[in-house]
């Protein structure tokens, strides 16, 4: 297995981009011209690796500029968890990841982003996938932190009977910004992907998601589901969703589902006839609310902090 530099790897230039292909924006063009020390992580073909792996970029200059690189390889019949993280304190600044990840054939990855910048980064990533035949990918994200946050995922199944399972969980305070853009791009028969994104507003926080389910003309058999749901919890806080389809094969299965609102009322009326006071229960619900996500996310060591800045979220609205 090769965690590392990818300058220490011999074919390097040959791994950096295989994924990503060509510069989809502005940002991914600043990547590539500031890269410095991009990341490899190799799994050879067969191994299965027991415990997560681990990367974690800090970002403490604040009035500065990060470009971080990873590319994930996991051979034929290999498996292995990543989770990557962005941290930063209370800086102002910006950071440009751009993330690949390649699945072989029978090959097994699971991987989570966890974002929990200061409120003052700005953050604009990019994460582009290849799951070949028969493979498996869970691509997640967590999205806690930022003043403006985006990322875009382009996840394509390229192989027969490939899969991938696309997740997140988002929740915006004060003035932040999440803005998530999806791509599940069937390209080979009888592949499925299955993606569900759930998050969160208050105070003037804002959301925004723009998924597309594209299916090309080769992939017959395919199924396809979306799913995006957002709470609203304050008056001035707002959330868009537009989930896409564009089919171009028929026998293939598809769908796409949103919902923006407030806390359910029922809910809430259910909870308070049996004592619970109203802002308990209303963290007890968006908590439940959350659990559908978390409690399939391979966050290994950092779940109980994920639960904890989610609940510092809920009681900072309280108060």
């Amino acid at each position: 297995m090769v965690v590392g530099n990818l300058g220490d790897v011999d074919d390097g230039d040959d791994v950096l981009g295989a994924v990503a292909g060509a510069a989809v924006d502005a940002f991914v063009e600043l990547n590539v011209a500031f890269l410095v020390a991009p990341l490899l992580v190799r799994v050879p073909d067969g191994l299965a690796v027991e415990e997560p792996i681990i990367v974690e970029h800090r970002f403490e200059a604040g009035g500065a500029a990060m470009f971080p690189r990873l590319v994930v390889q996991v051979g034929r019949d290999a498996e292995v968890t990543v989770i990557e993280r962005h941290v930063s304190g209370d800086v102002d600044g910006l950071v440009v990841p751009v993330t690949e990840l390649d699945v072989a054939e029978a090959g097994r990855l699971r991987y989570v982003d966890v974002q929990v910048l200061g409120p003052r980064v700005w953050q604009v990533a990019y994460q582009a996938s290849r799951v070949a035949r028969d493979a498996t990918l869970q691509a997640s994200a967590v999205a806690l932190g930022g003043s403006y946050a985006r990322l875009r995922t382009d996840s394509r199944l390229v192989g027969k009977g490939a899969s991938s399972q696309l997740l997140a969980v988002y929740f915006g305070e004060g003035e932040q910004m999440h803005d998530f853009r999806t791509m599940q791009d069937h390209a080979a028969p009888n592949t499925t992907s299955d993606l569900l994104f759930k998050g969160a507003v208050q105070d003037r926080a804002r959301s925004v998601y723009s998924g597309l389910i594209r299916v090309r003309k080769e992939a017959m058999g395919t199924n396809a589901f979306q799913t995006n749901r957002n709470l609203v919890l304050s008056e001035g806080a707002h959330a868009d969703s537009v989930p896409n389809l564009e089919i171009e094969a028929n026998d293939v299965r598809c769908s796409h589902a949103s919902a923006v609102g407030p806390i359910d009322a029922e809910q809430l009326y259910y909870l308070e006839s049996r004592g619970v006071p109203p802002d308990v229960a209303e963290r007890l619900i968006v908590l439940g609310f959350f659990d559908e996500v978390i409690d399939r996310l391979p966050v290994g060591p950092f779940e109980r902090e994920l639960r904890a800045d989610i609940a510092g979220k809920l009681e900072r609205r309280s108060a």
